[in-house]
């Protein structure tokens, strides 16, 4: 949820009203913890979004700094590099892994010579069949 609320502060071009209103909608969902409040909390949910709308309207005309103002663009392929660094490759970002793939990962990680993941007794045949021919 709260992923999405982002610096506003010293960038060029200025935060919009939509950003700022976007990002205290986020923050009272943080808050409340409703993504979509119900009918009953509906007026108390808008009312604390619009407050904070104006809380961080004032800050953002108040905060001063002497630095030059940041481009967003080159922000965001900085946040991209991170991401790729973080999670691999660019391409396999929100991929998700197959079942093969988590199996042979698995299976990577056991020690050598351990029984592949099954029991040492284990010899492939089910146990409801060794039941059944009375093994």
């Amino acid at each position: 949820m709260c992923r999405n609320i982002k610096t506003l502060f010293n960038f060029e071009p200025p935060v919009t009203d939509d950003e700022v209103r976007a990002a205290s909608l986020q923050f009272v969902r943080k808050l409340s913890g409703f993504n979509k409040p119900s009918k009953a909390n509906e007026a108390a949910f808008a009312l604390a979004v619009d407050r904070t709308v104006e809380v961080a309207r004032a800050l953002m005309h108040s905060l001063v700094i002497t630095a030059p103002p940041r481009d967003r663009n080159v922000e965001a392929e900085k946040a991209r590099q991170r991401a790729a660094v973080r999670f691999g490759d660019a391409g396999h970002v929100g991929r998700r892994e197959s079942v093969s793939e988590r199996t042979a990962r698995a299976a990577d990680r056991r020690e050598p010579g351990a029984a592949g993941g099954r029991r040492a007794a284990d010899d492939g045949v089910p146990r409801a069949a060794k039941g059944l021919i009375g093994i």
